[in-house]
């Protein structure tokens, strides 16, 4: 296994028995959803481990070139979403080597949950989509498919059942609000779980999503 990516840790408990991947969205980084896991209303007697990697530090095609981080490079800004498919690949695999390290530590795939904003929502659409562990389950927040041709049936992904949340701010300036519904119908008519809902916000995240959030974790980790 390759060195981890550096990450933020944050455990609610001693010992914990699961584990919540959530990745970051473009020039952000592992700090950035840090302060939502005292806001989460999780049942006290969940014990969760949150791991919030940072994404390499690479340059970005539509910012000019300028080095920051991110978990692909995106060569333009439009609905089709030109992106590097290579870099895609690569950081499934770092979120991958995750994954199994967190394995190592004792946590069954089954009470591990991978979360994503924006870019990092299309990695965990991406690796969920692949990878051979079913998860708990699988958050895609403010974010799109960017292999929607390649996107296999429930029957033959590890994750079919795996649930999907996909949330979405239906004033979003940055990844447009219909790019979260063609995801949850694509992913629907495959056979997939799909638990879908919008919100009065831009590219964000707010006070009655966070609820949201919580219950399905609630749920997910019971």
């Amino acid at each position: 296994m390759a060195e981890l990516l550096p990450s933020v840790v944050v455990e609610t408990a001693q010992n914990p028995d699961s584990t919540v991947i959530w990745l970051h969205g473009l020039g952000s980084d592992g700090h950035d959803f840090e302060a939502i896991v005292p806001a989460l209303t999780l049942d006290p007697s969940l014990k969760v481990r949150f791991v919030f990697p940072h994404a390499p530090i690479r340059p970005v095609t539509v910012n000019g070139g300028m080095e920051m981080r991110a978990w692909y490079d995106i060569y333009e800004i439009t609905l089709e979403r030109k992106v590097d498919t290579g870099n895609i690949a690569e950081s499934c695999e770092q979120v991958s080597d995750l994954i199994e390290a967190q394995i190592a530590q004792g946590i069954d795939p089954s009470r591990i949950v991978l979360a994503g904003f924006s870019q990092g929502g299309v990695i965990a659409y991406q690796l969920s989509l692949t990878t051979s562990y079913s998860l708990a389950g699988v958050m895609a927040l403010s974010t799109y498919l960017a292999n929607k041709s390649m996107l296999p049936s429930a029957s033959e992904c590890a994750n079919g059942k795996t649930p999907f949340l996909i949330h979405h701010g239906k004033q979003d300036p940055v990844v447009p609000f219909s790019l979260s519904q063609e995801a949850s119908e694509l992913l629907s008519d495959k056979g997939y779980l799909v638990d879908y809902k919008s919100y009065d916000m831009p590219h964000s995240v707010c006070p009655e999503q966070i609820q949201d959030i919580s219950a399905w974790l609630n749920t997910r980790l019971a």
